[in-house]
């Protein structure tokens, strides 16, 4: 029995999202094309794979065994050609990836510890950029990968694809004055003492071009130049902080609110470059690691 490597990654992104649609976009496949090679997989090994309902899929038995092992074999045939690519891959060449404040905190640096592990002969450069520099890089091919804010890509001559929620949150200390509270807006958060990020970062920049003329002038305690220690403040009671929510750790005890003002509504997106050098599948690969960090 021959199986079909981009059938079992389908499989397998169908199994993971509970549904066939959701496991057609992330292999850029019509939903009609992937339910017709879905089935063809279920008739090549005479089994049904998947039981289909109102609310999505789940995988029967036999696919249950069969997602186990078609992770083996994708993951060896990775390494597979991780290896073979190495001889003819420059190794001034690395991938170059770009990202803003947010999305160097936690979602990036869990993408590259998977990836790395499994290409060990594709390096990979990290930068932090604004989403209007990353967008021109990737433009002009001098970059691979990007992951962007969607308010500043809806003109974006590159391609996009929606990467997760990236909402601000104001976070402070456990039983403190965000107590009881749900929501707020942030002349609201403003009347406290606040911790920030310092000048240099893309995030307070973006933070601070949204405020609008009338917004209340802050008091910050101090600047500090990383999220994980703008968390760490913001937990002791030092003062309140503005973050994304994704860029908590859920084991953390804090207080959470949500920001109501509309600029806090916020998405990522990943988007590619315009350059057709290195390896497309690491590319993809480390593409496919930027979705799973989630």
């Amino acid at each position: 029995m021959r199986y079909d490597l981009d059938d079992l990654r389908l499989f397998l992104h169908t199994v993971t999202e509970g549904s066939i649609t959701a496991g057609a976009r992330r292999m850029h496949l019509s939903l009609p094309s992937a339910s017709a090679r879905l089935r063809s997989l279920e008739r090549s090994v005479g089994v049904a794979l998947l039981i289909r309902g109102r609310r999505g899929v789940r995988p029967t038995p036999a696919g249950t065994t069969l997602t186990r092992h078609a992770r083996e074999v994708l993951a060896q045939t990775a390494r597979l050609e991780s290896a073979v690519a190495s001889y003819t891959r420059s190794p001034t060449a690395p991938l170059v990836l770009l990202g803003g404040g947010s999305a160097m905190h936690r979602l990036i640096p869990n993408a590259l510890v998977s990836f790395l592990r499994a290409y060990p002969d594709v390096d990979v450069t990290v930068c932090e950029s604004r989403t209007p520099r990353t967008l021109r890089m990737l433009a002009d091919g001098a970059a691979d990968l990007g992951v962007v804010l969607d308010d500043e890509a809806r003109d974006a001559d590159v391609r996009t694809e929606p990467l997760g929620d990236d909402s601000l949150v104001v976070i402070g200390q456990v039983a403190g004055i965000l107590a009881g509270r749900d929501e707020l807006s942030y002349d609201e958060v403003a009347e406290h003492p606040l911790v920030g990020l310092d000048d240099a970062s893309s995030y307070q920049r973006w933070i601070e071009r949204h405020l609008g003329s009338n917004s209340p002038v802050a008091r910050y305690r101090t600047r500090v130049g990383s999220l994980n220690a703008l968390i760490t403040l913001a937990a002791s009671g030092v003062g309140l902080a503005v973050v994304p929510r994704r860029a908590l750790d859920p084991d953390l005890q804090l207080e959470v609110c949500q920001l109501r003002d509309p600029w806090a509504r916020r998405h990522h997106l990943l988007a590619w470059g315009r350059r057709d050098r290195g390896s497309a599948q690491a590319l993809a690969a480390l593409a496919d690691r930027l979705r799973r960090a989630q």
